[in-house]
């Protein structure tokens, strides 16, 4: 019986640790071919000297299982060492079939408090790495589909979060990088559908390195072996499944993922519409509709997904 995956190749960024790591142990499992991308910073806000260490042990631990996979070192953020990642992939592999871009660092501080550097460091290397990386795998795409290749498989995973859904106070770069990056999933899903290629997002909960203060005080296991509820483990199924062949159906999607459980968001949809009685609304016409609406709401309402998803302490 073939693998899911069997055939295919597959980058994973940021895989040295944390999600990154259990998406590429995943898809080998799956089958797959998997170039093992990771800049080896030691902190989680991109500060430290490089390293090939992690993922040259995590391509290893591939390795020792049976499987395919090769390290590679750079910072993704980087326009040029996005388009070397591809090409590694090529030259290895043969092909590209499968971009999951998990990369990521943090930068947190409140919007009054937070400086000029840490606003564009973050947002360098969650959106525009995520760019960069989508921009070189779609060009792969589109060159063999251009000439003539039939049969093109091209599959990417974004890493939103729900920073953007629900906000984030501490967060802004961060909550922002993450919203841009669902808009340009979204974009890419309708630009290289007609070459065989899927683009999705997932928001993922996971206990890791980058978020383990954020859930500190959150559901843990409950006996020793038991698996921690919010185990990498636990996201890394979807991303196999959303690179595979099954998930040809699914495209532009957003995923919210964590603990068992998987929830599909819909876009935003209108909750109220008001039209002027005249030509052109006026400021107190306004008034009279729009006051009164959100005066009928209860005080300091939002959308919190981590209540309607079901995350709680303890």
């Amino acid at each position: 019986m073939s693998l899911p995956l069997e055939g295919l190749s597959a980058i994973v960024t940021g895989a040295g640790r944390g999600l990154g790591r259990a998406e590429a142990l995943e898809l080998a499992r799956l089958g797959a071919a998997v170039v093992v991308n990771d800049y080896g910073q030691p902190g989680r806000d991109g500060s430290g000297a490089a390293s090939a260490a992690p993922a040259e042990e995590v391509a290893a631990e591939i390795r020792a299982t049976g499987g395919r996979a090769v390290a590679h070192l750079g910072d993704i953020a980087d326009f040029e060492t996005a388009r070397a990642l591809i090409d590694l992939a090529v030259a290895e592999f043969g092909k590209l079939d499968v971009l999951v871009n998990n990369a990521g660092i943090l930068r947190d501080r409140m919007v009054f408090s937070m400086s000029e550097e840490e606003w564009d460091s973050v947002i360098r290397v969650h959106l525009k790495g995520h760019f960069n990386t989508t921009h070189f795998a779609a060009v792969h795409w589109r060159t063999r589909a251009k000439a003539g290749e039939t049969g093109v498989y091209g599959r990417i995973v974004n890493t939103s979060s729900e920073a953007f859904l629900a906000g984030s106070a501490g967060q802004p770069n961060y909550a922002a990088a993450k919203g841009g990056i669902v808009g340009l999933t979204t974009s890419t899903a309708l630009a290289l559908a007609r070459y065989g290629v899927t683009a999705n997002a997932i928001c993922p909960r996971a206990r890791t390195r980058m978020t383990e203060d954020v859930f500190a005080g959150f559901a843990e296991p409950t006996a020793e072996g038991d698996l921690d509820p919010l185990s990498p483990e636990h996201v890394a199924p979807l991303v196999g499944y959303l690179a595979s062949p099954a998930a040809a159906g699914v495209n532009g999607q957003l995923l919210v993922v964590h603990g068992g459980m998987v929830a599909v968001v819909d876009r935003p949809r209108v909750a109220a519409k008001f039209d002027t009685a005249k030509e052109a609304f006026t400021y107190e016409e306004l008034d009279g509709l729009l006051t009164p609406h959100y005066a009928s709401r209860p005080a300091g309402e939002t959308f919190a997904a981590s209540e309607v998803l079901g995350l709680k302490k303890g």
